[in-house]
């Protein structure tokens, strides 16, 4: 049984899917480092900063809670950029330099925006193509079900084309598309 605790780094290399796959690349070091920090955040506004007013407690809470959210938010970021960057095949420290630098989180912004898209390999010739190609470039092996009229992306299981409503049925999709979408 794998959990999130018990992945390696190089199980995360062909993760094309979003949601809750995106959230075990998080790496363990940034969990514990994110949780430390957050409870150092704690200690700071509730034990070493002067407290001596009673009516300035609720604003306390607020502060040191959002203030070590923050600041254990921006942890996970980092650890997450650390793993993504090498699964997209990008410069591990210039990145991280970017995120880490940059202030107010907008490094993590700009590597958003800036990512290179996952390459996967064809399974006929071995050629690394975006997971977006619906076609290898190098052998016109078909790694995704189009639509044979205008040639755009369909769901294996749709009936019509969802941009021109031609009939799918017509186009004999190859069997082997059905493994990959599964």
């Amino acid at each position: 049984m794998t959990t999130l605790w018990n992945k390696r780094a190089d199980d995360y290399t062909n993760t094309s899917e979003g949601g809750d796959a995106e959230l075990t690349m998080i790496p363990r070091w940034s969990i514990v480092l994110a949780i430390l920090v957050f409870g150092a955040t704690q200690y700071l506004f509730h034990g070493i900063l002067p407290h001596h007013k009673a009516e300035m407690l609720p604003w306390r809470i607020l502060m040191g809670y959002s203030t070590g959210t923050a600041f254990a938010s921006y942890v996970l970021l980092v650890g997450y950029v650390s793993r993504d960057v090498k699964r997209r095949n990008m410069s591990r420290s210039l990145w991280l330099l970017i995120v880490l630098l940059m202030p107010g989180g907008i490094g993590g912004v700009v590597y958003f925006l800036l990512r290179q898209p996952i390459l996967s390999r064809c399974p006929h010739c071995s050629t690394e193509v975006a997971s977006t190609y619906h076609f290898c470039p190098q052998c016109q092996f078909q790694m995704a079900p189009v639509c044979g009229q205008c040639f755009r992306g369909v769901q294996i299981t749709d009936v019509y084309c969802t941009q021109c409503g031609h009939d799918l049925a017509e186009d004999h999709a190859p069997n082997r598309l059905r493994v990959y979408s599964d």
